[in-house]
Parts: structure tokens; C-alpha cells; sequence
């Protein structure tokens, strides 16, 4: 082996060893630090308002919608998070984050590149100083080169440790659009319910007022009432009907909504559920775990923390431009005439090493800076999103428990104002109460009934609510 070539080599093993000897600059990262949100006591313990009966301390189910026991609903759920126009969105998102975890795990692997250029030229005679003519002739340039960067700071491995928390962030992320796409669809779904509910309630109530007026009008013609009392009741009539086309238009939007959650026209809507008419209840309590269950769950946390990982890493990548670059090559290849195709004379070859520093520090101490900056900023971020999550359940588990304790008064309410009106009408009848009483009742039955119509559908709204600030789960 020649000189130069043992001196190459010499420089490669040596480089090769001093990498070797060389930690990864910049800070590792092991998780969030001490005095992050997520690692005090207060934020792993049970949600203070989960003490209530309506709770259970077992851990939210992945698919929550299911413990509402209705198929066409796990169908809807199922089928959206399939063909939902948000999640192609967010899956090409995913795809591309892998396709870019690739190209910065693809930078410490050798960079290779072959070339073949035949050509057929004339050359000048002139420039060659020849009087005479040249006949053209074939040349041909054809080679491989390799190069590989030795990555003695590690600012390659801090790359990839970047851009693999870049990746999981953005897989986190995809999870929190299909948490929101299946509350989304729960929701519209509880929506179409409702609104089915506060219909017939209404309807039945019209039925029941229209027959009323009947009866007066009956009493009217035969002398025994006012024309004053039908006016009464064909006016709670009236005011009854006047309902029933908004809780119909809240019904047909909640279903348009429906078809785009699932990727369909609005006149594809789904048929099975127009005619639901109970907003969807839980027969058992709400299984909420706790805070430590709720951070791990989160997706929004989840994405937080790996921003934060991925903001540290990249502190060592600013960092290692404060050291040389080292890079190792080899070449070999042949250039001439086609007719002395891969000949002695022709072939050539070489070996080197690179080293390139940049003297002046002050624009790689400022990127130090900025990364150092942004990894405070992602460290407020995830603290912000971890003390959101815990606001949010907190506040989602105080208002179910109150709304479910209303909706318990209301019922009774309801239950007192039916017996109410059933005993007036009863009494009108006899001529021992006049008409102007029978329609308080009726009036207070009817509010009644669509209070607690619409109780029930802030239930089923808070349900899903508190399942959203869970982290809900999918499948």
C-alpha cells in the first residue's frame, strides 16, 4: 500500500476512534423535569369531583360511547373515524412526520452517488494547437463516491432523537383527532336524540292542549263557558305548535352534521336515527380514574411532552456546531475515450477527509440561545396543557353532578305538576275550579315536560363532554 494512501487510512482509523471516544453534546433528555405540573402530587390524585355517586374510580373504556348500549351509534363512530375528512387530513400528516423521521435517520447513513456520462464530441482542433482536423470521438466519465459523516458530538443522533419526538407528537396529535371526531359524532348524535325527545314532548303536549280546547269549545256552544276561555287554550295551542319547527330544525342540522362527520352529502344522512326520540342515557356510574390516568391518557399531554423532548434535543444539534465536522470519503471511477473503456490509464481513485469549523461561534451560540428559549417554551406549553386537562375534567365532572341532581329535581317536578293537571281537569269538570286554573296547570305541566326534555339532553351533553375532557378513547 502506498504513502499516501497508509496516511488516509491513518486519518480515517483516527477520526473513526475519536468519535469513539466522544459523548453526544447537549442536554438528555429523560422525561419532563422535577418542577414540571405533571410531576407534582396534586396532579396525580383523585379529581375532587369524582366523590359523587355518579362516578366510579375504574378507568374510562377506549370505545366510552359504547356504554351507551346503541349500535347505531358505535356504527356511526366506527364508520367516521374511517372516511372523516379531519382524520385524512391528520393521517396524511402522519405519513408525512414518517416520511421526514426517515430523511434525518437517512443523514448518518453514507451518502453514495454513481455516475456513467457517455458522450460523443468533437473536440476543437485549435484548442488543442492541431492544424488538422479531428474526427469526433466517444468519452465517457463514470464513477461512485462515498461519503460519511462521523458524527463525533452527536449532532446527527440529536437530530434524529428531534425528529422522532416531532413524530410521536404528531401521532399523538392524530389520536386527538379521533377523540374529537367520536365526540363530534356522540355529540350530533345526542343532538338528533334530544331533539327527537323535546318533539314528541312537544307534540304530546299540542295533542293534549288541542283536545282541551275540544272540550271548551263544546262548553262554549253549549252556554256553560266564556268565548274568553277557548281563546285561552287555542293561545297555549299556539304557543305549543310555535316549538315544534325549531326542535324539527335542530333534528335535520344535527343529521346534516352527522353525514359530513362521516364523509357523506348532507342527503346521505344517516336514516336508522331520524326517528330517535330519547336522548342516549348511562345505566351505570361514569368510570373517571384519576389525574395520574388522565395525563398518561391525553393526547394533547402526550403531544406536549414529546414537543418538549423534541425542543431538547435539539439543543445538542445547536450545540454540536460548536465542534468540527468530520467527514470521510472515498471516490473511484475512470474518465476517457470509450475506446480505453476501464483501462489503467483511465482509472483513478482517492481518499480523503474533510474538517470543516466554523471559527466564528457567535451565530452557533445564538441557535444555543434560541433552542434553549423554545425548550422553556415548550416546557410552559406542556404545563399549560397538562393543568388545562385537569381544569377541564374538574370542571366537566362539577357540572354533570349538578345537572344530574337538577334532572332528578325536575323529574319530580315534572312528576307533581302531571298530578297537578290531572286533578284540575278533574275539577273543571265538576264546575268546582274555573278555566283560568286548569290552564295554570296545563301551562306548568307543559314547562315541565320541556324542561325536563331539555335537562335530558344537557345530560347527554355533559356526558360527552366529561368523556372528552377524559381523553376519550377510540378504536
Amino acid at each position: 500500500m502506498s504513502g499516501p494512501r497508509l496516511i488516509a487510512w491513518g486519518v480515517a482509523l483516527g477520526a473513526c476512534l475519536l468519535g469513539a471516544a466522544c459523548k453526544t453534546v447537549g442536554p438528555d433528555y429523560r422525561g419532563p423535569p422535577p418542577a414540571a405540573v405533571v410531576n407534582s402530587p396534586a396532579a396525580n390524585r383523585a379529581f375532587l369531583g369524582a366523590s359523587d355517586a355518579a362516578f366510579s374510580q375504574e378507568l374510562p373504556p377506549d370505545a366510552w360511547w359504547r356504554l351507551y348500549d346503541s349500535v347505531a351509534l358505535d356504527g356511526m363512530v366506527q364508520e367516521a373515524l374511517k372516511t372523516n375528512t379531519d382524520l385524512r387530513e391528520a393521517s396524511a400528516n402522519l405519513e408525512r412526520s414518517a416520511a421526514l423521521l426517515r430523511e434525518v435517520r437517512a443523514q448518518r447513513q453514507p451518502s453514495v452517488e454513481v455516475n456513467f456520462d457517455p458522450s460523443l464530441q468533437q473536440l476543437s482542433p485549435e484548442s488543442y494547437l492541431h492544424a488538422g482536423a479531428v474526427s469526433p470521438m466517444g468519452l465517457y466519465d463514470t464513477g461512485i463516491s462515498v461519503s460519511y459523516e462521523v458524527d463525533l458530538f452527536g449532532r446527527l443522533r440529536r437530530a434524529v432523537e428531534a425528529a422522532s419526538a416531532d413524530d410521536e407528537a404528531v401521532k399523538a396529535a392524530y389520536d386527538l383527532a379521533q377523540v374529537n371526531v367520536a365526540a363530534e359524532v356522540a355529540r350530533a348524535y345526542a343532538d338528533v336524540c334530544g331533539a327527537g325527545e323535546q318533539l314528541a314532548v312537544a307534540r304530546h303536549s299540542l295533542q293534549l292542549q288541542l283536545e282541551s280546547t275540544g272540550v271548551t269549545q263544546r262548553l262554549v256552544d253549549a252556554g256553560r263557558m266564556s268565548m274568553l276561555d277557548f281563546t285561552r287554550s287555542a293561545g297555549l295551542a299556539a304557543q305549543i305548535k310555535a316549538n315544534i319547527p325549531k326542535f324539527e330544525a335542530r333534528r335535520t342540522n344535527a343529521l346534516y352534521r352527522l353525514a359530513a362527520l362521516m364523509g357523506r352529502p348532507p342527503s346521505e344522512y344517516p336514516r336508522a336515527i331520524e326517528s330517535c326520540a330519547e336522548s342516549p342515557r348511562l345505566s351505570r356510574p361514569i368510570p373517571v380514574g384519576d389525574g395520574a390516568a388522565l395525563l398518561r391518557r391525553r393526547p394533547d399531554v402526550r403531544e406536549g411532552e414529546r414537543l418538549l423532548a423534541a425542543a431538547t434535543a435539539r439543543i445538542g444539534v445547536a450545540t454540536a456546531d460548536l465542534y468540527p465536522r468530520v467527514t470521510l470519503g472515498v471516490s473511484a471511477g475512470s474518465t476517457g475515450a470509450l475506446a480505453d473503456f476501464l483501462t489503467t490509464p483511465t482509472n483513478r481513485y482517492g481518499l480523503g477527509v474533510g474538517i470543516h469549523w466554523q471559527a466564528n461561534q457567535s451565530l452557533a451560540r445564538a441557535r444555543i440561545d434560541s433552542a434553549t428559549a423554545a425548550t422553556r417554551f415548550a416546557l410552559a406549553q406542556f404545563d399549560g396543557a397538562v393543568l388545562g386537562a385537569l381544569r377541564e375534567t374538574e370542571s366537566a365532572l362539577t357540572i354533570y353532578a349538578h345537572d344530574l341532581k337538577s334532572d332528578e329535581d325536575l323529574a319530580a317536578a315534572e312528576a307533581r305538576a302531571s298530578e297537578a293537571e290531572h286533578e284540575a281537569d278533574q275539577l273543571y269538570r265538576g264546575g268546582k275550579i274555573d278555566f283560568l286554573s286548569l290552564l295554570d296547570a296545563q301551562r306548568t305541566l307543559d314547562s315541565a315536560d320541556d324542561q325536563l326534555a331539555a335537562s335530558h339532553v344537557q345530560l347527554a351533553t355533559d356526558q360527552i363532554e366529561l368523556f372528552l375532557a377524559l381523553g376519550g378513547g377510540w378504536l
